[in-house]
């Protein structure tokens, strides 16, 4: 009589969640245009069939995953910039938060950040994710005192300079996972110059108006 235990089934959400990890290395080492279905099927363990029973398409599938990775981002930045604390401590916690995020989730980060591929939709898609992504930062940076007066300080200005940082971080991010080598802490070194400095000086009343008029 064999004692071997039956192997238990997982849930649909626990197989999502497994298919969902390996689309997420696939996608990361291969593109878009070089992750097929039957490789993330196999790498999850599962059949084409099943995995279409959780995705409609590859291209949901991406959807889905580059929406996941926005909203970690930002439940990140919500929950790192939250609290009484001056900026000075606030922003550059969470700059080190970011760093971590970007360590920690190497295929995450590379599939997110990375330029879209040649494919018209899935550019589409790839734009739409990153807009929502720098409206969602200009609230965010909206909330912080001295904000109102980046380059205006309307919505719009805002968006601007979350648009900035955010292509800043992405830049550095993409950087990074091309030299892996260097440290965590020159990762965040250079970006807290690159994004702190500027607005702590901001804070304080420097800065130029639209048509280049110095605030003082």
């Amino acid at each position: 009589m064999s004692t071997t235990s039956p192997r238990r089934r997982l849930t649909a959400a626990a197989r999502r969640e497994v298919i969902e990890q390996a689309a997420i290395e696939v996608f990361a080492q291969r593109g878009y245009d070089g992750a097929s279905i039957d490789e993330i099927a196999r790498r999850s363990g599962v059949t084409p069939p099943v995995l279409y029973d959780h995705f409609a398409s590859k291209q949901e599938l991406h959807r889905r995953l580059l929406e996941r990775q926005l909203d970690e981002l930002l439940a990140m930045w919500r929950e790192a910039l939250a609290g009484e604390e001056p900026a000075a401590i606030r922003i550059p916690r969470a700059l080190a938060t970011w760093v971590d995020y970007i360590e920690s989730h190497p295929y995450a980060t590379r599939m997110f950040f990375r330029d879209a591929t040649g494919d018209a939709e899935v550019q589409a898609i790839h734009g739409e994710v990153q807009a929502k992504a720098a409206a969602a930062l200009g609230v965010i940076l909206g909330r912080e005192p001295g904000a109102e007066a980046i380059a205006g300080g309307d919505a719009l200005a805002l968006e601007m300079a979350a648009e900035v940082m955010r292509a800043a971080l992405t830049g550095l991010a993409l950087w990074w996972s091309e030299h892996p080598e260097v440290p965590r802490e020159q990762i965040l070194a250079a970006a807290i110059n690159a994004i702190w400095i500027g607005f702590e000086r901001v804070q304080r009343g420097e800065g130029v108006r639209p048509g280049g008029e110095q605030l003082s």
